[in-house]
């Protein structure tokens, strides 16, 4: 019986699906795990269904292991040869197990067991590599694992556990043998010898296989990062102290899109390293921040998609928090920054920026007045200085560092544009409307499209004079 995918689902279970994805998206696991089960229920081949249902559980319960959970229910139906007699209601019950421990090797095997029976052998396998995810070091796992896939004529796959057998015992002789026996399979099956009409026909494939390898050294696949993540693993229990090893874990659970994992690795490489490397420190803050992004957006779209949702004011309320912790985050990573540099007068731009920007004016001027200092952002910081005052209502101050600022940039770049129209808005403010009219005509003269400058400077001819800028910026 083939696996079910996305599309082969009805409607109803299709909405389901999709609803619990958003769920994950939002780290909302409990929900979207009682969602997925419903799928399930109604499509129990859909396997990738039962990937994200693993990956909620695991991310709900932490990785935390209960010994308890659902153990006198999955007995009774092994004993009772339930199993045979209605595999579905026995995966249905295995799944429910693992909810709250979703490496139970016993819930597992049932559900192995009950898919053998079911006609999925692929979700059969599935069980099997969650035991063998839980406990990597379990050669009877891994073994019971390689044979099912050297049954299954999946050689390559049974080359690879088996090898990870001999690497957690070398002296394990029968996983060395079956990993020889999987690797002559794997080349057979390649290589066309069971198949090919002739030799030509083998080397026709073997041109196209080199062809493939050269292409997947530029593009690492999702096969090949997994198959390093196991051998730099086994370095890292090896050379516990090697921040090299880190960071290569860390930058390829970021590639496969793993950021908490990513996050904790690239923390453990920058404490071996002993805080030297700073761009370890920013990988960690960049990657948190972009978890936070990452949630900030699914709650907007989800806001936007279902306005009357009934989940919709609690998402407004996490949209909200999750926006204020954005800023606070921001703010606590660029103080740390300057604390651990603080003669670094880029890192002192960019605290008065994130201060700025989360209406702190008070606090980013002395930061940004010091960062005036440094040639690189000088400019930039003038340009923020202004609006600080603007923003503090001490027009005369911001029209200075508008004006200076201006003065200093020579060509009419995007930092100019921005610096002459919020001069141009700070002499509205004081009633100078030829002032701020003449700032507008500057970016007009250069681009049409900038803002509103066409409004305020065509609306100034049309109405007869200087009076029309502020009507102009009313309409």
């Amino acid at each position: 019986m083939a696996v079910k995918t996305e599309k082969d689902l009805s409607d109803n279970a299709r909405s389901l699906w999709l609803k619990a994805i958003t769920a994950i998206e939002l780290r909302n696991h409990p929900y979207a795990i009682s969602l997925i089960q419903a799928v399930l229920k109604e499509a129990p081949e859909f396997l990738d269904g039962r990937k994200q249902l693993r990956r909620a559980e695991v991310a709900s319960s932490k990785g935390k292991k209960s010994f308890l959970s659902g153990l006198s229910g999955l007995s009774s139906l092994k004993t009772s040869g339930s199993v045979k007699k209605d595999p579905h209601a026995a995966m249905e019950q295995a799944e429910k197990s693992m909810e709250t421990d979703p490496y139970n090797p016993q819930a597992n095997h049932l559900l192995k067991d009950a898919a053998i029976a079911a006609g999925y052998p692929e979700v059969a396998a599935f069980a099997l590599e969650t035991i063998v995810e839980g406990n990597p070091k379990d050669t009877k796992a891994l073994h019971e694992l390689g044979e099912y896939y050297y049954v299954h004529e999946e050689f390559d796959k049974a080359v690879d556990i088996f090898k990870r057998a001999v690497e957690v015992n070398p002296a394990d002789l029968i996983a060395i043998k079956r990993e020889k026996d999987s690797s002559a399979r794997t080349t057979m099956k390649k290589g066309g010898w069971e198949t090919a009409d002739s030799y030509r026909d083998v080397m026709k494939d073997k041109e196209m296989a080199v062809s493939l390898e050269q292409q997947n050294r530029v593009v690492m696949s999702g096969d090949m990062i997994d198959q390093q993540l196991v051998e730099l693993h086994a370095r890292a229990e090896k050379e516990e102290k090697n921040v090299d090893v880190a960071r290569k874990i860390a930058t390829l659970y970021e590639q496969k899109g793993d950021l908490d994992t990513a996050i904790q690795w690239y923390a453990w490489a920058d404490e071996l390293g002993n805080h030297i490397d700073p761009q370890l420190a920013r990988k960690v803050s960049d990657l948190q921040m972009k978890i936070l992004d990452q949630c900030i957006t699914g709650r907007e779209e989800y806001i936007n998609a279902a306005p009357d949702d009934p989940m919709t004011p609690q998402y407004r309320a996490e949209l909200e928090d999750l926006k204020k912790q954005r800023a606070e985050a921001l703010i606590s990573e660029a103080r740390k920054r300057v604390d651990r540099n603080p003669t670094d007068l880029q890192l002192r731009y960019e605290l008065g920026e994130q201060l700025l920007r989360a209406g702190q004016a008070s606090d980013a001027i002395p930061e940004l007045q010091k960062a005036r200092n440094n040639p690189n952002v000088r400019l930039r910081a003038m340009n923020l200085l202004g609006q600080c005052y603007t923003q503090k209502n001490m027009l005369d101050l911001a029209v200075k560092q508008f004006t200076d600022a201006s003065k200093e940039i020579l060509v009419m770049d995007a930092l100019k544009k921005d610096v002459l129209y919020r001069l141009g808005l700070v002499y509205e403010k004081m009633g100078k409307a030829k002032e701020s009219l003449d700032c507008m005509k500057e970016i007009y003269d250069v681009d049409y499209n900038y803002e509103d400058v066409a409004k305020r400077v065509e609306g100034s001819y049309s109405s007869g004079g200087d009076d029309a800028v502020a009507a102009a910026a009313s309409k």
